[in-house]
């Protein structure tokens, strides 16, 4: 019986581990080889496949760059390090880079479950809590969700984890070594996402909070020091390259705050405070987030010290963000963790005050159902093949070679060009760019909310992703027409946005009416992403992530038109 009791623990973490990877490397390969996630196209990847050729400084600091080093290695693991012959197999097909790069990521968020669940054990000194918590953190919707991409959301959670273990070291023995763990944890999970900084209030909070008799003031020196060492080791041109650190950060502040102005076309009308609450509820999951409250609301009234340590964090992190004018669910992934903890804590306390034995179970099975049904149904989705690849099949058999076409701006630029066989040569063989079609330029445009702006030269300024409605009216139909622009394949995660704020762009509204009446075009093809249970109206969760039952497979709705008149007869 001790030697089970012996191995209980260590296997119960690797089946937490095991169970939370599965998850999250389902559907792990969705979309590729095109990248349809805008910041995972921009971003982590291809800075790391750019460092083979320019060096270690990332030459951008508005996402930290610990993940793309890890990322740059596991490429120089995989192709070596001549630059030609990782750009040349990136170029070829980033298939293999992006699957990699996300099983990483989804290694990264599976490691922070165990060690989420060992922090908690230590902590509250009850492994049974430990467990709960890392459950929870395993099959939450958000991080498996996160864990399928090549960002940096997902990772950071496993270095804050291991920072978590050493505020529980410090609390229940306030030894050196768990300030210096609590310290070289959260340096790289600030070196992978800026977030997780609040988390310094948490180590300051064990410190102070700890019944046990030490110096805190020498330990905190002890977590700060390291913390600093950490941050600069996974990130040295913070301090190599300040300027642009600096700068980039104030960007990266100012994006938060939505201070460069614009907002969001389609952003939910709502405060960031109410937004948030709602995203915990499908995110974390209704009962997790409400025994997370309640298990808040436990430590206040019978353990003060472990309330000063868990809850400043997310409050602060969570007033910060709701009095944003930007708000995204996975700009709260860093609390994640803890929320886990309150809500294990409150189980196993309700379970106590009522007793039966068999209560701890139940109810932690019931707090897991919501998450883990959501997360496998979101795992079948991504597996299957995406909408704006039934599209791109469609139009390989039915739209010739070196076309013209109109995107909306649904997929990446690499969309029109065939992975592996760039088509180069004059029409009918190519398009002399490497495209199979000849896109429309939508990324540009003089027309902007109504009004033709004024331009210096002969380009039209550039347009960001979430602008393109504000560039349509009715008339730019003609203008694709007499350019011979003949096709136009058109998704809701653009037109979606128009009709979710319909007064912020009514040319865009008479746009898409003309573009349904039958003088101006007939539509040849659709796909949907959604079964039965109907349409999931735009949001910037549900029309990018497959939370709601109603998705069958990834991707937008889409629809082609075929123009008619003038040049398109």
């Amino acid at each position: 019986m001790s030697a089970v009791r012996k191995y209980a623990w260590p296997a119960a973490l690797v089946g937490l581990f095991v169970v939370a990877l599965i998850l999250r490397l389902v559907g792990h390969k969705t979309g590729l080889p095109y990248v349809y996630n805008a910041d995972e196209n921009a971003h982590f990847v291809p800075r790391a496949v750019g460092m083979f050729g320019h060096g270690w400084n990332p030459d951008y600091f508005i996402n930290p760059p610990a993940f793309t080093y890890v990322l740059h290695v596991l490429f120089a693991l995989k192709w070596g390090t001549d630059p030609a012959t990782v750009g040349g197999a990136f170029a070829a097909d980033p298939t293999d880079a992006f699957a990699l790069a996300r099983a990483a990521s989804a290694f990264l968020g599976a490691i922070a479950v165990p060690l989420t669940a060992i922090a908690a054990a230590k902590l509250f000194d009850d492994k049974r809590i430990g467990l709960i918590a890392g459950a929870l953190l395993a099959v939450a919707f958000l991080p498996v969700h996160y864990s399928h991409f090549a960002l940096n959301d997902a990772p950071t959670l496993a270095p804050l984890a291991l920072s978590l273990i050493g505020v529980a070291g410090i609390y229940r023995t306030g030894r050196t070594r768990d300030y210096v763990l609590a310290g070289v944890g959260l340096g790289l999970a600030i070196a992978t996402k800026y977030q997780a900084g609040i988390v310094v209030v948490t180590i300051v909070a064990a410190a102070f909070a700890t019944p046990v008799v030490h110096n805190r003031i020498r330990g905190l020196a002890f977590a700060f020091g390291p913390m600093l060492l950490a941050f600069l080791i996974a990130n040295p041109y913070a301090l190599l390259d300040r300027h642009q650190f600096i700068d980039d950060l104030q960007k990266q502040t100012s994006t938060a705050a939505g201070s460069e102005g614009g907002g969001k076309l389609g952003l939910a009308n709502t405060s960031g405070f109410v937004y948030y609450l709602k995203t915990f509820t499908w995110g974390f999951g209704w009962l997790p987030s409400l025994l997370a409250l309640g298990g808040m609301g436990a430590l206040i009234a019978r353990n003060r010290r472990l309330a000063l340590l868990l809850a400043p964090a997310p409050i602060l992190l969570f007033l910060y963000f709701g009095n944003n004018s930007r708000f995204f669910a996975r700009w709260m992934l860093p609390m994640y963790p803890i929320l886990a903890m309150l809500a294990a804590y409150a189980i196993v306390a309700v379970s106590e005050r009522l007793k039966p034995r068999v209560l701890v179970p139940a109810l932690a099975a019931l707090a897991l159902l919501q998450p883990l049904v959501f997360s496998v149904h979101n795992d079948v989705v991504l597996a299957r093949e995406d909408t704006r690849m039934v599209a791109r099949q469609w139009m390989e058999q039915n739209i010739e070679i070196g076309t013209k076409i109109v995107v909306e701006p649904i997929a990446p630029d690499q969309w029109a060009q065939d992975v592996g066989h760039p088509l180069f040569g004059e029409p009918p063989l190519g398009t002399g760019s490497g495209n199979r079609w000849n896109k429309y330029p939508t990324s540009r445009s003089c027309f902007f909310n109504g009004k033709l702006r004024v331009v210096k030269g002969r380009e039209c300024p550039v347009i960001k992703l979430e602008d393109y409605e504000r560039t349509l009216r009715p008339g730019i139909i003609r203008s694709y027409v007499d350019g011979q622009f003949c096709w136009l394949v058109s998704g809701s995660t653009q037109f979606g946005r128009a009709f979710a704020d319909p007064d912020e762009v009514p040319d865009a509204l008479d746009y898409y009416a003309a573009l349904r009446k039958p003088e101006n075009a007939t539509e040849v093809f659709h796909v949907s992403p959604y079964g039965e249970r109907g349409r999931v109206p735009f949001s910037f969760d549900y029309s990018f992530n497959y939370y709601p039952l109603a998705y069958e497979r990834p991707g937008p709705e889409i629809t082609i038109y075929r123009l008619h008149g003038g040049k398109c007869a």
